[in-house]
């Protein structure tokens, strides 16, 4: 809105890096103002976090802290994007439905878990189909706008790139119906949706690394959508791209003021509307950038979260053993005896790293 404003009038802000940093620190002093009260309100109505009785013994301390404070990271994305974003842009509105769609799919599941003082919370078919709706409400979405445009931009719309190569591309383009591509989108907003939420449990976890992962995929989306960098870069120019930069700011400063009072000991959980709604987000944005094999580099943290979860439940269930001690994988390192901060740094450095692999892919092509 405030960029529509100030295209008719004499203030020239059009500029996207401008229009980025605003978002940035937006959405930043938005959390952090709004912070203190909304956490004082939350223990008002006693939103107390229900902790697991099969985890971490050192985890009953935080028994009652408030939880659903990614409602307030949610508000601030939305209120900075609306700001400074291009609304004329489909792929904003896209992001800004799946925000939607999955925290509300999370503020029921937090909800119930306060309500009966249960941590199982929404009822996990229910859980998933909604979870799908917004998958495929996005994969649609993306595959109908990319239909509108000309056969060499549709296909590289829907085509996967392969990291390090040049000129490798997974072709879904050939699939008839967009089937391949809607599926793949499909797979890649779910998993990373629930990734994020399996990472989300100690404090200060999961939101730097979303913050981190939230960054590169803005470079991605920043080059993708400028027409002189995708050619030197070697990535197929999607003009829409360009605008999802804003959304990747608003995340990152959203994410940099929850930490504020996340990092440990917590004052607040984002809970699972910030979770899933956040990993719904980038999952998102990895399609949107064709980006979704470097995504997987990047998050590295989330996907090794969520193999560990499954590793753990499929080896149970046919050899009656497990491979961790505990599964997330977080809670194995905690079970080693590592503290949970140190835990936490380490993840840190590791989700670093793996971004700044994620980013090279682009100088190796």
């Amino acid at each position: 809105m405030l960029y529509w404003l100030f295209q008719h009038s004499d203030i020239a802000i059009s500029s996207l890096t401008l229009r980025a940093l605003f978002a940035v620190i937006t959405a930043l002093l938005i959390v952090i103002f709004a912070g203190k009260p909304v956490i004082k309100y939350l223990r008002t109505l006693k939103y107390g976090q229900a902790v697991r009785d099969d985890g971490p013994k050192t985890h009953l301390v935080k028994q009652g802290t408030p939880t659903m404070g990614g409602v307030l990271i949610l508000v601030a994305i939305a209120i900075s994007t609306l700001a400074w974003a291009d609304l004329s842009n489909p792929y904003v509105w896209i992001l800004m439905v799946v925000m939607v769609i999955f925290g509300a799919v999370g503020w029921a599941d937090d909800w119930l878990k306060i309500k009966h003082k249960n941590p199982q919370g929404l009822i996990a078919r229910k859980k998933y189909f909604w979870l799908s709706v917004g998958s495929l409400f996005a994969g649609g979405s993306l595959y109908y706008i990319a239909l509108q445009q000309d056969a060499a931009t549709a296909a590289a719309m829907q085509d996967v790139l392969v990291p390090v190569f040049k000129n490798w591309v997974i072709p879904l383009s050939a699939i008839p119906f967009g089937i391949g591509f809607i599926i793949l989108t499909y797979f890649t907003i779910n998993g990373s949706s629930n990734a994020v939420n399996l990472t989300d449990g100690l404090d200060g976890l999961v939101i730097l690394p979303v913050v981190l992962v939230a960054a590169g995929l803005g470079v991605f989306a920043y080059i993708s959508g400028s027409m002189n960098y995708a050619a030197y870069m070697h990535v197929p120019y999607i003009a829409y791209n360009a605008e999802v930069i804003i959304v990747c700011a608003s995340i990152i400063g959203a994410g940099l003021g929850f930490l504020w009072y996340n990092a440990a000991p917590a004052d607040v959980f984002m809970g699972d509307v910030g979770a899933l709604s956040l990993g719904g987000m980038l999952g998102t944005m990895a399609v949107m950038t064709r980006q979704e094999l470097a995504f997987v580099i990047m998050g590295g943290i989330f996907v090794a979260e969520a193999v560990s979860v499954i590793l753990q439940v499929g080896s149970y269930k046919l050899r009656k053993k497990r491979i961790f001690l505990m599964a997330p994988l977080h809670h194995h390192f905690e079970e080693m005896g590592l503290k949970e901060t140190k835990v936490v740094a380490r993840f840190y450095i590791v989700c670093i790293i793996l971004v700044v692999l994620g980013l090279m892919t682009l100088k190796l092509r």
